[in-house]
């Protein structure tokens, strides 16, 4: 690894020099967003972008990295809030109200979801590799045995994507008034919760 850069101490090991490359992108990230690149996590670090390239071949893959670790923070906030929910519509309905309360204070979250966000391509799309992975560990953080309930991994794949699409329907138009709180909770116990136990009673009844 280059001796020069790295703020004058240089890392001892690669994995201590990927740690601090992504830490160096979580501080771009918050002040540029999605218009972060390698460029940017480069200057701040005084190294080369061939440097970060050595860790991370592109920017889709450093933003995927720094992402994955930058919402672990929330996912465990999260877990806390569902630990002990085993109906998987109140499971959802507290997943996507908790999540879009927290966005504005989430800057990944806000790449993966917000679709006025400016983000960056890889990190727009709800159906990315990253919002999958973060929508697969949102369900694992619930107490619902999904496998039991009747959603085995094709029709998780399908709850995953309609949970971050409706995420992000909300972001898109939250409604005149905005509705949060309570009256969202409420909201979505009304029409997201119906839907839900309707997939997982059709799975049942056919096994």
């Amino acid at each position: 690894m280059r001796t020069h850069g790295w703020g004058g101490e240089p890392p001892a090991s690669d994995g201590e020099a990927a740690a601090r490359i992504k830490e160096a992108t979580h501080r771009c990230v918050g002040e540029l967003g999605g218009a972060t690149t390698i460029a940017h996590v480069a200057a701040e670090l005084g190294i080369s972008r061939q440097t970060v390239y050595r860790y991370f071949p592109s920017t889709e893959a450093l933003l995927f990295a720094a992402a994955l670790d930058g919402t672990r923070q929330f996912l465990a906030r999260l877990a806390r809030r569902l630990r002990k929910v085993t109906d998987p519509g109140e499971a959802l309905v507290e997943a996507v109200a908790y999540t879009i309360a927290q966005i504005p204070a989430e800057p990944y979250l806000r790449l993966l979801l917000d679709p006025q966000a400016g983000s960056r391509s890889m990190l727009r799309g709800v159906t990315s590799d990253t919002g999958r992975a973060i929508g697969n560990t949102l369900l694992d953080h619930t107490a619902v045995d999904w496998t039991g309930r009747g959603i085995g991994p094709e029709r998780r794949a399908e709850l995953v994507e309609w949970t971050l699409r409706v995420v992000q329907s909300f972001l898109l138009d939250p409604g005149e008034p905005a509705r949060s709180g309570p009256e969202l909770r409420a909201f979505l116990r009304r029409w997201l919760a119906p839907a839900v136990a309707a997939a997982t009673d059709e799975r049942q009844a056919a096994s």
